[in-house]
């Protein structure tokens, strides 16, 4: 005997939207976090850094991908399901992932530097200018789901084309200071 197609309910979707579900679990991280500083004392300094660089995977996966989705908006007609479709991966990219990313990674970073005693270091004022640098180009990004979400992009696929090589030119930077530490 097979079921009635009509009698089957989908799975219940999970409370919330995204952007909520993404502040709880960004809450859920610094409070873990917060809580491994108090309890470990300097032994959490590791599993600090491995957040951290956890953080920053992920924002540099959304830095990397989001560019790619503005090159694939830009040929889809304005008002289209495609564009449609593109203008919510963009937003809940940003939203749930890039977002609690970066700031995952900010904090976490300037508690690694402060507890290590990097702030008089030259190469970590280098690093941290290209952080500054990256940031500012998750700003222009963050601009920029808006600008597609209202339908105002002017910019052509060229130019997010190349806009998607900037996050990787100043992660390939910020990570040779952090290694190599050349000055």
């Amino acid at each position: 005997m097979t079921a009635d197609p009509s009698q089957h309910r989908p799975a219940t979707p999970p409370t919330g939207s995204p952007a909520k579900r993404a502040a709880i679990a960004l809450g859920v991280t610094v409070a873990a976090t917060a809580a491994a500083i108090l309890i470990l004392g300097d032994a959490a300094y590791l599993w600090v850094k491995a957040v951290h660089v956890i953080a920053i995977i992920s924002w540099m996966a959304g830095m990397l991908y989001l560019p790619r989705l503005f090159i694939y908006h830009c040929d889809a007609p304005k008002g289209s399901a495609q564009s449609e479709t593109f203008k919510v991966m963009e937003r809940r990219l940003l939203q749930i992932i890039i977002n609690p990313a970066m700031i995952v990674s900010w904090v976490l970073g300037l508690w690694l530097a402060w507890k290590a005693g990097y702030f008089t270091d030259v190469w970590f004022h280098a690093k941290l200018a290209l952080a500054l640098a990256l940031s500012a180009v998750h700003g222009y990004f963050s601009a920029s789901v808006r600008a597609f979400a209202e339908d105002r992009n002017t910019k052509p696929p060229r130019h997010w084309r190349i806009m998607n090589e900037v996050p990787t030119l100043l992660m390939i930077a910020i990570v040779i200071l952090v290694i190599v530490k050349p000055f």
